[in-house]
Formats: C-alpha cells, sequence, structure tokens
C-alpha cells in the first residue's frame, strides 16, 4: 500500500504539470514558444540588502560610514543579483549565472520567446517567482514579484533584467504580454542591468504593475502566464549593419 500510495503521487504530479503546461499552451498557440512552469518563492529577505540600505542611507542625508581599516571594495565586483536572499556573495558579471543556478537553483530557459508561468499567486506578499533567460547571446533575470506597495494592497510587479552592463541592456527590448479571455496587455521596455538594484526598479514603477483584480483577470486557476520575448534594438542592427 505504500508503494502504491508514493507511486500514485508521483502520477498526480506529473498530470498537474503537464496539465499547467497545456493551459500555458491553450493560452499562447504561438508554434515554438516554450513553457516554463514557475513555483513561488516566500522573500528571505530578513535583513536589508546592500543597495536597500544604500538607497536608505542615501533618503536619510547619511553615507555609510568609512572605516579605514576595511579593504577597498573592488568595483568590478557585482553583489548577488537574487532579489529572494540577503546573499553576501560578490563577484565579476562573468559567474553572476553560474551563483544563481548552483547556490539559488535558479532554472533557465532558452529561446527568443518563452512563456512563464507563475503559480500559487493566490500566496501571501512578498513572494517572487524567477526565472533566467537566454537569448540572443546574452543572459536575462525575470523577476515577477507580489508586493504590498501599499499596506493591504499587494501588486504585482514583473521587470527583465540583464546580466550585463547598462550599456549593453540598451541594445535590447524585451516584451511581456499577458493574454487571456479575449483581453491582451502588453508591456515592452528595455531591460535594466543587474548591476541596477531590482528593489529601486520595483519601487520606480519602472515595470509591469497588475493590481489583484487585473492579476485575477489574466489568471487560470491561480496561475499567471506572461509571454516573453526580447528583441535587439534599432540602434543595435544598424550598427550591425555598418
Amino acid at each position: 500500500m505504500l508503494f502504491f500510495t508514493q507511486c500514485f503521487g508521483a502520477v498526480l504530479d506529473l498530470i498537474h504539470l503537464r496539465f499547467q503546461h497545456y493551459k500555458a499552451k491553450r493560452v499562447f498557440s504561438a508554434a515554438g514558444q516554450l513553457v516554463c512552469v514557475v513555483n513561488p518563492t516566500h522573500s528571505l529577505k530578513y535583513a536589508p540588502t546592500r543597495c536597500a540600505a544604500a538607497q536608505t542611507s542615501a533618503e536619510q542625508g547619511v553615507l555609510p560610514p568609512c572605516h579605514h581599516h576595511e579593504a577597498v571594495h573592488d568595483p568590478q565586483l557585482v553583489p548577488c543579483t537574487c532579489p529572494l536572499f540577503s546573499c553576501p556573495w560578490e563577484g565579476h558579471l562573468e559567474v553572476v549565472v553560474s551563483h544563481l543556478r548552483q547556490t539559488h537553483h535558479i532554472n533557465i530557459l532558452q529561446g527568443a520567446e518563452i512563456v512563464f508561468l507563475a503559480t500559487d499567486m493566490h500566496l501571501p506578499a512578498p513572494t517572487d517567482w524567477i526565472i533566467m533567460h537566454s537569448c540572443l547571446g546574452h543572459q536575462f533575470l525575470l523577476v515577477l514579484r507580489k508586493q504590498e506597495k501599499y499596506e493591504g494592497h499587494p501588486q504585482f510587479f514583473a521587470t527583465m533584467m540583464l546580466i550585463g552592463t547598462p550599456t549593453q541592456a540598451d541594445n535590447f527590448t524585451y516584451r511581456l504580454e499577458l493574454n487571456r479571455n479575449q483581453r491582451r496587455l502588453k508591456w515592452e521596455a528595455t531591460p535594466r542591468s543587474v548591476l541596477e538594484c531590482v528593489d529601486s526598479v520595483i519601487s520606480d514603477g519602472d515595470c509591469l504593475v497588475l493590481n489583484t483584480s487585473l492579476a485575477q483577470l489574466f489568471s487560470d486557476n491561480g496561475s499567471l502566464a506572461i509571454g516573453i520575448a526580447i528583441t535587439t534594438s534599432k540602434v543595435h542592427n544598424t550598427e550591425d549593419e555598418m
């Protein structure tokens, strides 16, 4: 009976996963699109991150104390870009992807157009859904966050970050698309660099923002399917032709 119960549970999980894929493909019927089911993770940032602490100090007009005995910080080192944790890791841009995959177990999906299927949208804030997207020879970080910007009023924020420099980010354009029940919502913008803080991007509202009622309008049984497409900008294409 125990063996039967375990096998039966595994079969149910497999059926549920395939059903999630079917729902996403039903919403986004374009051929060749890959579907990635992303489970939520509650934010574990119990302590403020370095970028958040620096922003708070700047708003208060107070600079962080300088200790002469401390080593000089290498400006080429990048802090951990994963918004879920207060991770003390630092490294160069070239090893950010391996750190995210090995330490934080963030999945990576390849393809010019993919479908990001976020499950369990009903969970309380703060909650994050994260995936890496490999496209056009670069890696991007998609962050969907449920957060209370105002107490008692949770909102959903979705943004795309390039794992690269701001100059490289200016060469691309990303599009996020919601499509359900004969309704379509698109957000198109230039991705931000991971050298900028994800929290700052969300605070500035420079991303796709959905209130709870709008998110429910596009969700299907607690899952939200977001189509993602990345293209090179016209300026970048012109430079390549020259």
